[in-house]
């Protein structure tokens, strides 16, 4: 005999469906996101530590304690490490970019960051009437030192493994 599907059988199908594929669950993505996250909110309390006074501007802005571009990397590559294993093309490819990010955030952005605290320090002592004496400073805090970079792949780690085995 023929099994008869009713509306409410059918609609109950539909909605499950519907529902699990509306908000996929991405761990390496919800991870990424969330290490970022934290990354930035403790900005507030090392910037507090260190120059003695609160700045939530550090919550939107690059450089400072932890890199929450290192944790961001770090936490995607151990996310897809630990979800597909680490001898997949995706571990490979994110432990590349997590690499990338990291040597750049200590190394070029670092630098730049430094050339531009010295192009500030020459702007102020140029006499008022000179052409780019009322030129707009440069931002100097841009990257990172190495701890800070270290600090920002423990982080990360860190994130991954308490959302996936405590979350």
């Amino acid at each position: 005999m023929d099994e008869v599907m009713t509306v409410a059988d059918a609609s109950s199908i539909a909605g499950s469906a519907d529902e699990s594929s509306f908000l996929p669950v991405n761990f390496p993505l919800i991870s990424a996101f969330l290490a970022f996250a934290v990354g930035q909110f403790l900005k507030l309390f090392t910037t507090r530590f260190k120059e003695k006074r609160w700045d939530s501007k550090r919550m939107l802005g690059s450089g400072g304690m932890p890199s929450s571009h290192s944790a961001t990397v770090t936490a995607l590559a151990a996310a897809i490490g630990i979800q597909e294993g680490t001898g997949g093309s995706a571990f490979a490819l994110a432990v590349v970019l997590a690499c990338i990010v990291m040597y750049d955030a200590s190394g070029v952005r670092l630098h730049a960051g430094r050339q531009a605290e010295l192009l500030n320090q020459i702007l102020c002592e140029l006499p008022p009437e000179h052409p780019v004496s009322s030129v707009k400073p440069l931002r100097d805090s841009l990257g990172h030192t190495p701890l800070q970079v270290v600090a920002g792949a423990i982080l990360g780690c860190t994130v991954t493994y308490m959302l996936k085995f405590y979350g």
